[in-house]
């Protein structure tokens, strides 16, 4: 299972980075994996508000749809249009062209709230 360290991690499996000023978030290694093959994922819109817990899209594969919960609180800034003509991308890339939206006018503390790489792995052994 691929964990990152210098990324921050949700008990919902959403991963988060800071990318030029901005919060960028995607779904972990694991969720894609328990999901199966991504078929759709439902984006949240540019300029949408987000608060941190909230459902901000879902991810569709062939087993299930999984909402998505929002790890912060912002305002949608970006999102990854690819997604809608190659959605496989979450499961072929998480970290990377798989990210989901970015956002900016989140809140430090919340950040910093999250699990870090090795309190991830913990939530993941627990669940295992």
């Amino acid at each position: 299972m691929n964990i990152p360290k210098e990324l921050k991690y949700s008990s919902d499996h959403e991963w988060v980075a800071v990318v030029g000023g901005r919060t960028r978030i995607g779904i972990t290694d694991y969720a894609q994996d328990a999901l199966g093959d991504v078929v759709y994922v439902d984006l949240p819109q540019v300029g949408d508000h987000m608060a941190a817990g909230s459902v901000f899209g879902e991810v569709e594969s062939t087993k299930s749809v999984s909402e998505l919960f929002a790890p912060l609180s912002g305002t949608v800034v970006a999102i990854n249009d690819a997604l809608e003509g190659t959605p496989e991308l979450v499961n072929s890339d998480a970290y990377g062209e798989g990210w989901i939206c970015e956002l900016e006018g989140t809140d430090h503390g919340e950040y910093e709230a999250l699990l870090d790489a090795a309190a991830y792995q913990e939530l993941l052994e627990g669940e295992g």
